[in-house]
């Protein structure tokens, strides 16, 4: 599995809502079962339930742009409310009254951002190599943070890639297992069948 962290990101419509506690920004960090190509190296998508044991645990930050100093909102604070629904990763962030908070509320409405992006880290996987373009199915992930960005893009391929690399090393040992097994085992009958015709 790889050591380091990646980032994906979602264009798709992120809203801003007012609600009684202020402006809320809300949105889909990720989407289950969308291939998207990652790098023209590989294709990838989150399983249904790949964030359900992360969620249990983890003190997710939201933030702007990545930028950690620029915080929107944190979990154990209940200012960021993370949820997997039928669709995806849902995400709620309750803005705050501050400069990056009027900003992105601005941004937002006025179409400027259009997007979420997350930080991840794969912890569970599989790869599918029968394919034209091997397909990397994401079943569960660590997730460090989400943020609102304003030009959403894939990062982290190069960690991905040492990914499948290991997945081919995984499977290449288990092939040369597999056939000197069977090698043993052809030995063994011949030695057998050659014991039974001299007797």
């Amino acid at each position: 599995m790889p050591d380091s962290p990646e980032k994906r990101a979602l264009v798709a419509p992120v809203e801003c809502r007012s609600e009684g506690s202020g402006p809320v920004v809300a949105g889909y960090a990720a989407v289950f079962d969308q291939e998207a190509d990652i790098g023209g190296f590989f294709r990838e998508k989150f399983a249904r339930g790949a964030f359900t044991e992360t969620l249990k645990t983890a003190d997710v930050r939201a933030y702007f742009d990545h930028d950690t100093g620029r915080v929107l909102g944190r979990s154990s604070a209940g200012t960021l409310r993370l949820k997997e629904d039928a669709k995806g990763l849902a995400v709620e962030i309750d803005l705050p009254a501050t400069s990056d908070g009027n900003d992105v509320q601005e941004l937002i409405r006025r179409g400027d951002v259009t997007g979420m992006s997350f930080r991840f880290r794969a912890t569970r996987e599989e790869w599918d190599e029968t394919l034209k373009v091997p397909l990397r199915t994401i079943m569960a992930a660590e997730l460090y943070e989400v943020s609102v960005v304003s030009e959403p893009a894939y990062d982290g391929t190069s960690v991905a890639l040492r990914s499948l690399e290991a997945a081919r090393q995984e499977r290449r040992q288990h092939n040369f297992s597999a056939a000197a097994r069977r090698v043993g085992m052809k030995v063994t009958l011949d030695l057998q069948v050659r014991a039974r015709s001299k007797a």
